[in-house]
């Protein structure tokens, strides 16, 4: 089978686009694993295939399938290349200003910005409003600590590895994350990094710590895990994906951790989130819904053809 692809990415988080409006195309996890290989496929983070929405007010429905072909409820910088996407190829009007893409996670409001040519440059998702509660992460950990408007929620609740005790606070963007503040890194063993003598979130070993939280007993559907340091005028990070490993952006990750920050007293509730592939502005808004403005751009464009 052959299938014309579109490769786009948010921040250095990459997708393969797939056009799917007759809902005909279903791939295998091995054949996802297959097109997202950085070798002998297209390469990417994840597979998405744009389908026809159930709600006819939706512009189009996002089905995203991680590297390993296991499903996602929602993708940050993947939504807003999905915007890209559409505006770009004329599905959704770039005089418009703004479209509603269906996701599994529900809908979400996207306002956008284009260029001379029409092209989307950069867009603002409406994530929602973030979920606390252990069931709807999901996770095992018990609440232990209360938001200002009286949710329960799990705030830097500790969890045991070979290296000693790491942090999580727990928050669902509509997929589940646990986020630890690397808040004494020279404290942690010198086998976690690439560095022993320049202990940093760069040289700290993501694959490692977060297959292994990642996996935890306490997350039942796995978790998003997100390492992130407080500075005086962003927030840095880095996130190992639930089904993909460490990628360079992630968006509903930065929400996680912008959200923890803010929960945890350690930063406001509107930041710069600095990820590998990029920067991230966050804002939690008063209304309790969550703002992220971010870029999104085209790659390349092409035919492969797929084993069966």
């Amino acid at each position: 089978m052959d299938l014309d692809f579109i490769k786009l990415h948010g921040a250095g988080n990459d997708f393969a686009f797939i056009e799917d409006f007759s809902r005909d195309i279903e791939l295998r996890p091995d054949q996802v694993a297959w097109l997202c290989d950085r070798h002998f496929g297209i390469g990417a983070d994840g597979i998405i295939l744009v389908r026809p929405p159930e709600n006819p007010s939706c512009a189009a429905y996002m089905h995203y399938i991680n590297s390993d072909g296991s499903l996602a409820e929602m993708c940050g910088n993947g939504v807003r290349c999905f915007a890209k996407f559409l505006v770009d190829r004329g599905y959704v009007s770039a005089e418009s200003g703004q479209l509603v893409a269906e996701t599994r996670a529900g809908e979400r409001r996207i306002s956008f910005e284009t260029d001379d040519f029409g092209k989307l440059t950069q867009a603002t998702v409406d994530m929602g409003i973030p979920e606390f509660s252990p069931s709807a992460i999901p996770t095992l950990l018990e609440a232990n600590a209360e938001t200002e408007s009286g949710a329960s929620y799990v705030r830097e609740a500790s969890l045991e590895s070979p290296w000693g005790w790491f942090s999580f606070t727990c928050v669902s963007m509509g997929n589940p994350h646990a986020v630890c503040f690397l808040d004494d890194m020279d404290g942690l063993p010198d086998e976690l990094f690439s560095d022993s003598r320049d202990k940093s979130l760069e040289t700290f070993d993501v694959e490692r710590a977060g297959a292994f939280f990642e996996a935890s007993p306490v997350f039942p559907e796995r978790a998003n895990i997100e390492f992130a340091v407080v500075g005086s005028h962003a927030l840095t990070m880095r996130v190992f994906e639930r089904g993909c490993g460490e990628t360079l952006a992630c968006g509903t990750g930065a929400c996680a951790t912008h959200v923890a920050a803010a929960l945890t007293g350690r930063a406001g509730r509107s930041n710069e989130l600095v990820l590998r592939g990029g920067t991230l502005s966050i804002e939690w808004c008063a209304d309790g819904h969550v703002l992220m403005t971010g870029p999104a751009r085209e790659s390349f464009s092409g035919t492969i053809h797929l084993p069966a």
